[in-house]
């Protein structure tokens, strides 16, 4: 195969690439997306074989033999609910490729050529940084999902003087790659100074994020993941790899930076643990939002004389076999308790009776983009009634009633009212501006932000069902029975 025709097939296949990563964003073509650049990318693997003559080598297949296995054993053994940090240890994965591919090259050039070129020596050396502060940041990410490591940020002692002393190491490395690598002493220093100071790096920036900005973590370790394996691309002068590293590295930045907006938080503040909630003060400011909820409930009841009438308490029954507007929120609850299934029955008979259903997906809901809409899919939820924040928010004021199953930092009215607070400015669902609420979560405690939610003490209009999710909505579907 000729180097124009090999060229003219990388463009190609990075296109195709392109295509795919643009169905998956919406839900209805997002399948026939993830199909599509699944296969560009197995193509790119073929035609790299043939390109380089290596068709015929058979521990290649052997290897592809038992990568597909695993994918295969993972597949079938991985649950839904663990798809977070399987997403995340894959992640990982591919950081560690780059950087095993990029030791390897250094290999290649110091034993086969005996010389290290600047360009060379330098990503290689890069992308051993690169992928290690992916792999253990991954691996960090993973462990914090699936709760093997502490949820909450973990500041360590002189937290941020560690960070930036381990940037300075790596950035010397790098030099020491690019300028004084002419023996294999250097090398070895340099390989081992990278391995250690980049894994640890990649440990202490992520050991400090919390759990509920995982979501945003996980997105910028896919990217960096991208970034490593174009990089080493760079180093075996590899052009599909290159092309779909970056495509990888720019598509899950860019989801970094919308996910960040979505929130109304810096990706700064989210690395180094400043969203997390600070107990200092906290009792005081809930307790005033709280109060605020409760005047604004009480103001919605009062007559046009200024005469508070009576509040009516509805049957339950009553309530829900009366509504004609009804919105879901799903959130991460939902997900521990494996209940779309009886989130689609319980909207199946709110339809039945009449009732228009809708569900509100925050863009964060969950612990990675997009968890609740592929639960939801799961359930054959259709596309149609998945509405985004920014669509549904305002129609919050006009519904009857709104059922929250396993949500809680989301609809948290303290990110409007609780100011130096860590929630405070994230964009969240209205559902405090419902008439009736009823919510379906484990218990009261706070969300993954440590902020506890004014809503479950408004009294008026809030119907608790606490406990596992699945039992809470087999309550509700009986009260419409």
């Amino acid at each position: 195969m000729s180097d124009t025709i090999y060229i003219i097939i990388c463009i190609l296949l990075s296109v195709t690439v392109l295509i795919g990563i643009s169905l998956m964003s919406k839900v209805k073509t997002a399948v026939a997306g993830n199909l599509i650049s699944a296969l560009s990318v197995f193509s790119g693997i073929v035609i790299t074989l043939i390109h380089h003559g290596i068709v015929a080598i058979w521990s290649v297949y052997l290897f592809i033999l038992v990568g597909i296995l695993i994918g295969t054993f993972l597949a079938v053994r991985v649950k839904m609910i663990q798809m977070p940090q399987l997403v995340a240890l894959l992640n990982g994965i591919g950081g560690m490729a780059s950087a095993l591919v990029g030791f390897l090259s250094l290999l290649g050039l110091g034993v086969v050529k005996g010389e290290y070129p600047a360009f060379e020596s330098t990503t290689s050396m890069l992308a051993i940084i690169v992928g290690l502060v992916t792999f253990s940041g991954s691996m960090v990410a993973a462990g914090k999902l699936h709760k093997l490591l502490p949820q909450k940020p973990v500041i360590l002692k002189n937290h941020a003087a560690i960070l930036n002393i381990s940037l300075v190491v790596l950035i010397g490395v790098v030099l020491v790659s690019a300028f004084s690598m002419d023996s294999s002493y250097w090398v070895l220093f340099a390989v081992i100074a990278s391995i250690v100071v980049s894994s640890f790096f990649g440990y202490a920036f992520a050991i400090r994020v919390g759990g509920a900005d995982m979501p945003i973590t996980i997105s910028l370790l896919n990217s960096l993941s991208g970034v490593a394996g174009a990089i080493v691309g760079m180093a075996v002068n590899e052009l599909l790899l290159v092309s779909v590293g970056g495509i990888v590295g720019a598509s899950g930045l860019l989801l970094t930076q919308i996910m960040c907006r979505a929130m109304n938080r810096s990706l700064v503040d989210i690395l180094t643990g400043k969203t997390s909630l600070s107990k200092t003060d906290i009792i005081n400011k809930e307790e005033a939002v709280t109060d605020q909820l409760q005047d604004e409930t009480d103001n919605n009841i009062a007559n046009e004389d200024g005469i508070e009438e009576l509040y009516e308490v509805k049957n339950v029954a009553e309530i829900l076999k009366s509504a004609k507007r009804a919105i879901i929120v799903p959130g991460y609850g939902m997900a521990l308790a494996q209940a779309q299934h009886l989130v689609r029955q319980l909207a199946d008979k709110l339809e039945a009776n009449g009732t228009e259903v809708k569900y509100a997906i925050h863009p964060v809901a969950g612990r990675m983009p997009g968890h609740m809409n592929v639960l939801l899919a799961e359930a054959d939820v259709p596309y149609e009634q998945l509405y985004e924040m920014d669509t549904v928010n305002d129609q919050f004021a006009e519904t009857d009633i709104v059922i929250v199953i396993g949500a809680n930092d989301v609809i948290n009215p303290s990110a409007r009212d609780a100011k130096d607070t860590p929630i405070y400015g994230m964009p969240v669902l209205n559902v405090d501006q419902a008439k009736e609420i009823f919510i379906c979560n484990f218990d009261l405690a706070p969300g993954y932000a440590g902020v506890e939610n004014p809503l479950y003490k408004r009294g008026r209009g809030i119907h608790l069902l606490l406990g596992d999710a699945k039992d809470s909505l087999n309550e509700i579907i009986t009260k419409l029975d």
